[in-house]
């Protein structure tokens, strides 16, 4: 019988993830097949079990249910852990192992598809929701000289802060006037509603590289602000989709894909 993956989520019509993994598949002669699954939004567990009792094998996990999935799986990496949140399900003979790899696949994009080195520099990281807390073990992991969470309600940023334990900084954005980075990224939803984070000018234009968690097939608000005010490097965060489904690939397969020719065909797709 062929193996079973899906991902799940609430809306989930627009998920890339089956062409992604079915491409990864190909690559790897892998035989299994992925689908879309939509849960109700009271009825994620449900969903899930009724998935593994049909022979499902692992599961991407989506808005809204990331939290959901960290509280059902009965064991944890470290990064899902620390993050408080699991993209990624694996069943097997000990139970559900809940991870997340949304980190590893922004460094991963970050190092690997377009060679910015993390290490040393000055981050800034917008935004203090499950997007943020999500990627902040794996940017901790980088060792930056400097790691400041910008966000609109500091307690919320500084809960984040606290619960890593690390020398990471909270600011008001209007407190950035005079401060200066090297990477900033977006990990707010603002993009999907055409709207950009309140950063003062001066810190997009000091930057060298302005990333959007978001992505489309034209560029980002947040894009498309950087760029104007004169950052060099403006990316969005296809490559993160790939990367991170790269990683939940192996953790199901112990296989890693090539990436970046599937990367490449996301990318036309998107501008057919």
């Amino acid at each position: 019988m062929t193996d079973r993956y899906a991902v799940i989520g609430n809306p989930i019509a627009h998920s890339k993830s089956p062409e992604i993994h079915m491409e990864f598949a190909r690559q790897t002669d892998q035989s299994l097949t992925y689908e879309r699954l939509l849960a109700p939004l009271d009825g994620f567990v449900e969903t899930v079990e009724a998935f593994r009792a049909a022979g499902g094998r692992g599961l991407n996990v989506t808005v809204p249910f990331k939290e959901e999935a960290f509280r059902y799986a009965t064991r944890l990496t470290a990064r899902a852990e620390a993050s408080g949140a699991v993209n990624t399900l694996r069943f097997d003979e000990q139970g559900v192992l809940g991870d997340n790899t949304d980190g590893m696949g922004l460094v991963r994009d970050l190092r690997a598809n377009h060679g910015i080195m993390l290490y040393g520099t000055r981050m800034l990281l917008l935004g203090a929701g499950g997007a943020a807390r999500g990627v902040i073990g794996s940017l901790v992991g980088e060792q930056p000289e400097r790691l400041v969470i910008a966000n609109r309600t500091l307690s919320k940023a500084q809960d984040i802060a606290d619960s890593f334990g690390q020398a990471i900084e909270v600011m008001a954005y209007d407190a950035l006037v005079t401060e200066r980075f090297d990477i900033i990224i977006n990990a707010t939803s603002a993009s999907l509603t055409a709207e950009v984070p309140p950063l003062p000018e001066n810190v997009y234009a000091g930057a060298r590289v302005a990333y959007d968690m978001v992505y489309g097939a034209e560029i980002t608000p947040f894009m498309a602000r950087a760029a104007q005010a004169g950052c060099p490097i403006c990316l969005d965060g296809l490559g993160m989709l790939v990367e991170q489904a790269g990683e939940s690939f192996y953790l199901w397969r112990n296989v890693r894909p090539a990436t970046g020719p599937v990367l490449a065909l996301l990318r036309a797709s998107l501008h057919a």
